[in-house]
C-alpha cells in the first residue's frame, strides 16, 4: 500500500514486538492533533463573541480549558508511544501524516497567547509564545529543506501541506502580536503570506490535474479555504480595524475560498467518519471568528449581531458535530471471530 493510499485515520506505523515480546502500542497518528487545534480555534470564537456579542465569557473559558487539556493529554499519548527516536523522525517524514506535526507547536502558541490574559501568567505565557514561534519556524525550515532535498508523489500532496508553512506562521503572528511584539508579528506574517501563494499554488495544481484526493484525506481540502480567515485574524490582532481595505481584500478571498466547501458538503457526508475530519474543524472556526470581528464593526449594529450569533453558531454546529462523531471512535471495535 502506498502512503497516498494510506487513511488519516489509520496509525503512522504498525504495532511492533516490545524487547518483553508483548506487542507494541501502535503510535498515535499526527492529525490527531487537529482535535486540540479545532477546539482552540473555536475557543477563539467563543471568546471574541464574549467581546463583540455580550456571549457568556464562561464557554470561550471552558473550551480554553478543553483544548488545553485535550493538547497535553494527546502529547503526553504520543510520546509514551515512541520507542526511539526513529519512530519520531518516521512520523515527521511521512508524507501524509508529517506536515500535521506543525499543530503542535501552533496550539501551543493560541494556547499560550490566551493564557497571556491572565495577568499573573503574562511573562510565563509570554515566554511560551516565543517558544512556540520558534518550533514553528524551526519545523517549517525542516519541512521546506526536506520538500527541497527528498522527491515525493505529487499525489502525496493534501491540505495538510499549509499547515507548515502558512498556519504555523500566521497563528505565530496573531499570537505574538497578542502578548505585544508587534514586529515579529508582521515578520510572521509576511512568511505566512508568502508560503500561502507558493504552497497554495502547487496544491491548487495538483488537485486540479489530479490523481483524485483518497476518501480519508478529503476533509483535508477544508485547510485549503482557510488561510484568508487566519491572516485576517492576524492582521486584526497586528493592527485592528483601522486598515478597512486590507480586511475588505481578505473578506473577499475569503468568501471565495468557502464558497467551493459548500459544494463539497455532500462528498463530506458521504465519506466514513474518521478522526481526520477534524481538518474541518479549524477553518469552520477561523472563518467565524473573523466574520465576527468584521460583521460587529459597527457598534450597536442589529445586522451586525445576527450575523455574528449566526456564524458563531455555524462554527459551534461543525466543531461540535466532529466532536459527537468522534466519541463513537473511542467504543471498542468487535473482534474478528476466528
Amino acid at each position: 500500500m502506498s502512503a497516498v493510499q494510506e487513511l488519516s485515520a489509520l496509525p503512522a506505523a504498525e504495532p511492533r514486538e516490545t524487547p518483553a515480546g508483548r506487542p507494541a502500542r501502535p503510535r498515535l497518528p499526527l492529525n490527531t492533533f487537529g482535535i486540540a487545534f479545532g477546539l482552540s480555534g473555536l475557543a477563539g470564537t467563543w471568546t471574541a463573541a464574549a467581546a463583540q456579542l455580550g456571549a457568556p465569557r464562561a464557554v470561550g473559558e471552558a473550551l480554553w480549558a478543553l483544548a488545553a487539556v485535550v493538547w497535553m493529554t494527546t502529547v503526553v499519548r504520543y510520546a509514551a508511544r515512541l520507542r526511539s527516536p526513529r519512530d519520531l523522525g518516521e512520523d515527521l517524514r511521512h508524507p501524509v501524516l508529517g506536515p500535521f506535526a506543525a499543530l503542535v507547536p501552533t496550539t501551543a502558541s493560541l494556547l499560550a497567547a490566551h493564557a497571556a490574559g491572565v495577568g499573573p501568567l503574562r511573562v510565563a505565557a509570554t515566554v511560551a509564545v516565543d517558544l512556540a514561534a520558534a518550533a514553528a519556524l524551526a519545523f517549517l525550515a525542516w519541512f521546506v529543506a526536506d520538500l527541497l532535498t527528498r522527491p515525493r508523489d505529487l499525489a502525496a500532496l493534501h491540505g495538510g501541506y499549509l499547515l507548515p508553512s502558512v498556519a504555523a506562521s500566521l497563528v505565530a503572528a496573531q499570537s505574538l502580536a497578542t502578548v505585544g511584539q508587534r514586529a515579529a508579528a508582521v515578520a510572521a506574517l509576511g512568511v505566512g503570506l508568502l508560503f500561502w501563494v507558493l504552497i497554495g499554488a502547487a496544491l491548487l495544481a495538483r488537485l486540479a490535474t489530479g490523481p483524485q484526493v483518497p476518501g480519508g484525506l478529503l476533509p483535508t481540502l477544508a485547510i485549503f479555504s482557510a488561510p484568508p480567515a487566519v491572516a485576517g485574524n492576524a492582521w486584526w490582532a497586528i493592527d485592528g480595524a483601522a486598515t478597512p481595505v486590507v480586511h475588505q481584500l481578505l473578506l473577499g478571498t475569503m468568501v471565495a475560498l468557502l464558497a467551493p466547501q459548500l459544494f463539497l458538503v455532500r462528498r463530506y457526508l458521504r465519506q466514513p467518519f474518521a478522526i481526520g475530519f477534524w481538518a474541518l474543524t479549524f477553518t469552520a472556526a477561523a472563518s467565524a471568528t473573523y466574520a465576527l470581528r468584521l460583521a460587529t464593526q459597527a457598534p450597536g449594529s442589529a445586522s451586525g449581531a445576527v450575523v455574528g450569533w449566526l456564524v458563531v453558531a455555524a462554527a459551534t454546529a461543525v466543531v461540535g458535530t466532529v466532536g459527537v462523531r468522534s466519541l463513537a471512535l473511542l467504543r471498542p471495535r468487535p473482534r474478528a471471530a476466528r
